[in-house]
């Protein structure tokens, strides 16, 4: 199946189903399974990290100065947690490396006398 655009839980579900030969109800159980584990993992606090993929990690931001940008009045940003993702070797060797194409073949202009 060829993607373009956005990659979506669905087109995963869908991918998962021909890949494997799961119906549709049992690749959608399987699809949530991976993500709920994901999302339990990052809520502890805990890291998860996907061979040849990359790194999900939770860090903690500080609180900080901001601005209301509806009223452009100065205000302090609570302190959150945000995830981050390091991707992995593999991963950053295979979205920077350039497809091979085929030569085009010039085409030479006889010169006529």
């Amino acid at each position: 199946m060829p993607l373009s655009g956005t990659l979506t839980k669905a087109h995963i579900v869908e991918a998962v189903a021909e890949a494997i030969g799961f119906t549709r109800k049992k690749s959608i159980e399987t699809v949530e399974t991976l993500l709920e584990l994901i999302k339990q993992s990052l809520a502890s606090g805990d890291d998860v990290l996907i061979s040849g993929f990359g790194k999900f990690s939770v860090k903690q931001k500080a609180k900080r100065k901001g601005r209301n940008p509806a009223t452009g009045k100065d205000m302090i940003l609570a302190p959150r947690k945000v995830v981050t993702f390091k991707w992995s070797a593999k991963l950053k060797e295979k979205l920077n490396t350039k497809p091979k194409t085929k030569a085009k073949k010039r085409r030479v202009k006889s010169i006529k006398k």
